[in-house]
């Protein structure tokens, strides 16, 4: 076990005795030669390595080192990143041959790699560009376009795309699907120069077991893995002039989206965003927060009618990746699930039918746009039950990630925008309980806020619930709800490897909670899928991300949903009551089991087990 920030073994002293160039240090028992050079100041180029997930395969062998034991006299190339340290090793990392060695890898390595970086999502902040550069490689004698041309691009989804023209079989993909997601949707196909990484049962992206998360794009050091590019769609519907643009973007946008411009991490640039989207000629901006909050309405109402009929527990339904991943994997616990949608669902068919009833629209020349932190809603929004008469609630989804290269395309700059505010006077309210919906646990939190009040009649007297504010991958706690309610127990879990250990407890009895949430990525929405990529690092900004958004909700002025105006007036005005006819008919979906069968006998697996273990 280590500490990620300074990859020390946790409880170990440094003992072991080693030169670097030259110069002493010391390295502790079992630590690889990279990780003690990293920790002096030594710098190693690698690319498949990943010390975030633990994930040290030696596969693309740009880390190599030269090394000497003592008393020999012969030295050896070994690779840094799974290579121990002993006693009186030598090292070297910069001599003729080391250098010579590393840019012959990177050459091999991009012999079967596309070539044609500028129309690569990844241009400019590419770890093969950068490795590929330090170690000057100027041309590649061995780069082979008909061998590129017959490796695989797989664009049948509508969230992701998957293009083995830009994989260096790095593996990272695989590691973090398979033992942090615990999905394994996806696995190493064929060997020697036909290794690459494809789906489970050879399958396409979109009828495999893949849950769309994005974990895997996050991880990624190349183009392979990236979102399904929207952005020229969204320009079209901005400068098409019989269209009104509706635009909402996630509550994790605004703490997540800073440090693209060069801003510290965890920067709040809601105001920023507004500004942004009114110069690129939007015509309303919207706060998915807006639909945070009757989201907690529609959800807590369901929720109390659940305690009172004593079916428990209920499961929340706000992350698509999570609904993908018990339509695929636990399709017999979907009746658990509640069938409120998404905020950024709900937000849709609002904007389609009381936005415009309200402002004078046509309805049907509303075009609504989402920015969001999530690779999986591109998917949620094709979901044919998300829509009137075949016409989706929300027409286009752009990860935070498409939306930085958009306002980069049109020449807008954060740092040199003046922010703006909401001006919307019906739908951009949004009170604290709506912001904190991006990190793990907020969910849970805004809505025993309001199902406190509704059971009492009166306001929680300590509205932040610290108790579930931790970050373990599950966590519980117990709320005593007053009323006719009393304690209920409750349960969080972010990441789907702690989602399907906590799955299982309830399949087999072991898990008695009341109400759960339930966010697929680790973190929550603040570091989904679709948020910026940071290179050599798995989720580094999560908690000054998720330390903003408890500010934003802590300086809010109303910090309940039941509190918007806005929403009060939504319900006053259209709607009715949470869970009316109206409300359940626009607000609710349902589910479809997708189950996946079993297609490997048990020997096929074990021996695939074999075969893993033998290439990691």
């Amino acid at each position: 076990m280590c500490n990620v920030e300074t990859l020390t073994p946790v409880g170990a002293e440094a003992t072991i005795n080693v030169k670097v160039n030259g110069k002493a240090l010391t390295a502790y028992p079992n630590e690889t030669i990279l990780s003690a050079a990293r920790r002096h100041d030594f710098y190693i180029p690698t690319l498949c390595e990943l010390a975030d997930i633990d994930h040290t395969p030696g596969t693309c062998r740009v880390c190599l080192v030269e090394i000497q034991m003592p008393g020999q006299a012969n030295t050896h190339m070994v690779t840094a990143c799974n290579t121990p340290v002993k006693e009186g090793l030598a090292i070297e990392t910069r001599t003729k041959k080391v250098r010579d060695m590393q840019k012959l890898q990177v050459e091999l390595l991009m012999a079967d790699h596309l070539q044609d970086c500028a129309t690569c999502t990844r241009h400019g902040s590419c770890e093969l560009q950068d490795v590929a550069q330090f170690v000057g490689l100027k041309e590649n004698r061995f780069f082979d376009p008909i061998r590129v041309a017959s490796r695989e691009v797989d664009h049948s989804s509508p969230a992701m795309v998957r293009d083995m023209t830009k994989c260096i079989r790095c593996q990272r993909c695989v590691t973090v699907c398979r033992n942090y997601q615990e999905v394994d949707a996806l696995v190493v196909t064929g060997t020697g120069l036909d290794t690459a990484i494809g789906l489970r049962h050879g399958k396409n992206q979109k009828d495999s077991t893949c849950v769309t998360c994005g974990q895997c794009v996050l991880v990624c050091p190349t183009g392979a893995l990236a979102e399904k590019d929207e952005t020229d769609r969204v320009l079209d519907y901005i400068y098409d002039p019989e269209v009104t643009t509706v635009l909402q973007f996630a509550p994790a946008i605004r703490v997540g989206f800073g440090e693209e411009f060069g801003m510290p991490p965890g920067t709040n640039v809601e105001g920023q965003i507004i500004a942004a989207a009114r110069k690129l000629g939007v015509d309303i901006v919207l706060d998915t927060n807006f639909g945070a909050d009757v989201v907690i309405m529609e959800e807590g109402t369901e929720l109390l009618h659940r305690l009172a009929e004593r079916k428990k527990p209920t499961i929340t339904s706000c992350c698509p990746a999570w609904i993908n991943f018990a339509e695929i994997h636990y399709p017999e616990l979907l009746p658990l699930l509640s069938s409120t949608r998404s905020p950024q669902a709900v937000v849709g068919a609002i904007a389609k039918t009381y936005l415009p009833a309200k402002m004078g629209l046509d309805p049907k020349r509303i075009r609504v746009i989402s920015i969001m932190p999530c690779t999986a809603k591109k998917d949620e929004i094709v979901r044919p039950q998300l829509g009137e008469d075949g016409t989706p609630d929300v027409d286009v989804v752009l990860t935070t990630r498409e939306f930085a290269r958009l306002l980069k395309r049109e020449g807008l700059d954060l740092n040199t925008i003046e922010p703006s505010t909401f001006d919307n006077p019906y739908m951009s309210e949004y009170t604290g309980a709506g912001v904190i919906f991006g990190t793990t646990g907020g969910v849970m939190e805004a809505a025993l806020r309001t199902v406190y009040k509704v059971v009492n009649g009166k306001e929680l007297d300590q509205i932040e619930l610290t108790q579930l504010r931790g970050f373990e991958g599950v966590r519980s706690a117990t709320v005593d709800l007053g009323g006719n309610i009393g304690e209920v127990k409750i349960a969080m879990a972010h990441g789907l490897g702690e989602t399907r250990a906590l799955m299982e407890a309830i399949k087999a009895g072991e898990a008695d909670f009341d109400f759960i949430e339930i966010m697929a990525c680790p973190g929550g929405c603040v570091d989904g899928g679709g948020t910026l990529r940071s290179k050599k690092q798995y989720l580094p900004y999560a908690l000054k991300r998720r330390e903003t958004m408890f500010g934003i909700d802590r300086k809010a002025k109303v910090r309940q949903s039941h509190n918007n105006e806005q929403v009060k007036a939504l319900y006053r005005d259209f709607l009715g009551s949470p869970n009316s006819e109206k409300a359940h008919h626009l607000l609710h979906t349902f589910y479809t089991d997708r189950k996946a069968e079993l297609e490997l006998t048990v020997k096929e697996i074990w021996g695939e087990i074999k075969m893993s273990t033998m290439i990691y």
